[in-house]
């Protein structure tokens, strides 16, 4: 797979705020993350960040530049499970605060060029109406940073389940910066084939998450991910791949993935 990577920015996601079962490494642990990320041979992660107004951007660039390695996306969702936070409340100071952090995120990810994702972040049973005002909203606030938009499975949210459904929503929301992150776990469950679906998403596609059937590292279910990688080849995909499954069957086989991304 060594072409794909050089052609596809490709990691795995480190904590700087709170734990996350989406990567082997402690949030206090950070630069140790981004170091062993490196060293397994990734040239790219995706940082999870509760509240970017706690974290001293310089001091991640500079550790960043030192381990080689390229931040193409912040991921967002710990600010839902960890305060509430939803785009879809009906509760205004909720929604407002999840708009207010959606942007401090935009802020944080403008000088790394990375896409911010709203993916549980976008409330798990809110108001679809005022969830595209705060897309709106969010997307208005710098439109050189691209949104990366998630379709979750129907055990997570009722709210955009599919890639066809959420391009239905980028049309409402009406924003040149906003797109779609394919993740192969939710695909599995909501989408009757992986290729259409990523071949529909085209031009909006701006972001992966890989992981397989049972969530645990590609190889170990049985997801197509030759299907998936021929499909990003045949559309000019040239997003990020980024591993966001448990460190199962064991931090190692993760690692270990810098050198095979998937089967």
């Amino acid at each position: 797979m060594k072409s794909d990577r050089e052609k596809w920015p490709y990691g795995i996601i480190v904590p700087l705020q709170d734990p996350t079962p989406f990567s082997p490494f402690l949030p206090e642990r950070w630069r140790e993350g981004l170091r062993k990320t490196a060293e397994a041979g990734f040239t790219a992660v995706e940082l999870a960040i509760t509240d970017p107004t706690r974290v001293e951007r310089e001091t991640v660039a500079q550790v960043l530049e030192k381990e080689n390695l390229r931040l193409v996306s912040i991921t967002t969702g710990q600010a839902a499970g960890k305060e509430g936070l939803s785009l879809s409340s009906p509760d205004e100071s909720v929604r407002e605060r999840a708009i207010a952090r959606i942007k401090a995120h935009m802020e944080f990810a403008k000088p790394f060029g990375a896409v911010v994702i709203v993916g549980s972040l976008r409330g798990a049973d809110g108001d679809r109406g005022l969830l595209v005002q705060s897309l709106r909203e969010c997307a208005a606030h710098d439109p050189d940073v691209k949104l990366a938009f998630e379709p979750l499975n129907r055990y997570e949210t009722r709210l955009v389940n599919t890639v066809a459904e959420a391009l239905d929503l980028i049309e409402e929301v009406g924003a040149e910066n906003m797109g779609i992150l394919f993740d192969t776990f939710h695909a599995n469950i909501e989408e009757p084939k992986f290729a259409e679906a990523i071949r529909a998403a085209g031009e909006k596609l701006y972001h992966v998450h890989l992981a397989d059937s049972n969530r645990w590292v590609p190889g170990e279910g049985h997801l197509p991910f030759g299907e998936v990688f021929r499909t990003l080849k045949e559309i000019g995909y040239r997003g990020g791949l980024i591993l966001e499954c448990f460190p199962k069957p064991s931090p190692e086989r993760l690692l270990a993935l810098a050198r095979r991304p998937g089967s």
